[in-house]
């Protein structure tokens, strides 16, 4: 049994958030990594901004200034830069990062890794490629991302779905770009349809506050295109999201240059639902071309690709057959034991 400690210094959230309201990926992350690390059979403690010392599904919170353990097997700091020095004495010190590594030239990160030289975790090909040569480090890793059990476990039947899209990403994730490829391409190629949106600045904590006026706005202009089947629905828990997706025929979703996973594309893949893209940043990676989505090289082609999957019930239940077939195969259980693996022996 190892001792491995996460800490994270971003929102505060501790081990009933996820249960309780949306949460955004990286914050997801770090609660089903050390769930499925414990459930391996290790010692497992999150040092984050929760308020006060409680354990569940095995694992162990306290606050982050509350004292710090010594030493651990596996320290995996999370995204900020104070914590990549704040364990030295651990056998192996990993800094996990959800952002383009281009971030790591600000000298706050830079003298860090020039002291610690930790491992530096990626989540994808797309991810590692962003990481500036000269940067210090010490070995790079590819972990990608799980998929909640919830998701890849969930038993999805092959009833033809309502003609209904889906968004559950953050508002600033091009949703402005969306809805209006929406309103003018899309909804008339299928006008019976909906898309519903699962999004606002809830899900990000004091992040989404500092960009609560943003994300307003965009979602204000999408309660405008009601008349065009647009659904403002709000963040909701995972649990019901499950149940939302039950009900989802595909996911249009432009792609960001700042995601490196996307989690929302690989919970809707895992449930199903074919993805249309555009290849922007990772998304790529998410998806089969042509048999559990499409990746489309113009607007015209997305909007396009998008009304095929909701008026063709045929392509429709063979990109949903092939979604469930080939992409549950990556799950928090997974990225686990590679993060055990950089473990010294």
């Amino acid at each position: 049994m190892a001792k491995i400690v996460l800490a994270d210094d971003g929102i505060k959230f501790d081990a009933y958030t996820l249960d309780q309201k949306a949460l955004g990926g990286a914050e997801t992350a770090v609660i089903s990594l050390a769930e499925s690390m414990a459930a391996l059979g290790h010692d497992v403690t999150i040092c984050n901004r929760c308020d006060a010392p409680h354990r569940r599904n095995g694992v162990n919170w306290q606050p982050l200034d509350h004292d710090f353990p010594a030493a651990a097997d596996l320290y995996i700091a999370n995204r900020g830069d104070k914590l990549i020095t704040k364990m030295p004495q651990a056998r192996r010190t990993i800094f996990w990062i959800h952002n383009p590594a281009g971030f790591l030239k600000k000298w706050r990160f830079f003298r860090r890794l020039l002291v610690k030289r930790p491992a530096i975790v990626f989540s994808g090909q797309h991810h590692l490629a962003t990481m500036p040569r000269w940067v210090p480090s010490g070995e790079k890793v590819i972990i990608p991302c799980g998929i909640e059990n919830r998701f890849l476990n969930a038993d999805v039947n092959d009833d033809i779905r309502p003609k209904r899209a889906i968004f559950t990403s953050n508002p600033l994730r091009s949703l402005d770009w969306l809805v209006d490829l929406w309103a003018e391409k899309i909804h008339p190629l299928a006008p019976d349809a909906q898309l519903h949106i699962f999004a606002g600045p809830q899900t990000y904590g004091t992040a989404g506050d500092r960009k609560a006026l943003v994300m307003k706005g965009i979602l204000d202009h999408a309660a405008h295109l009601a008349d065009r089947g647009v659904v403002l629905r709000g963040p909701v828990p995972k649990a019901q999201l499950l149940d939302e997706m039950q009900m989802a025929r595909v996911m249009p979703y432009r792609g960001d240059v700042g995601e490196t996973f996307c989690l929302a594309l690989g919970e809707a893949q895992a449930m199903g639902i074919p993805c249309v893209i555009q290849d922007v940043g990772c998304v790529a990676e998410r998806i089969v071309d042509g048999k559990t989505g499409f990746v489309a090289n113009s607007d015209d082609e997305f909007a396009a690709r998008t009304a095929e999957i909701l008026n063709n019930d045929d392509l429709w239940l063979t990109q949903h057959k092939e979604a469930v077939r080939s992409q549950r195969n990556w799950g928090w259980h997974d990225a686990a034991q590679a993060f055990v693996n950089l473990i010294p022996q």
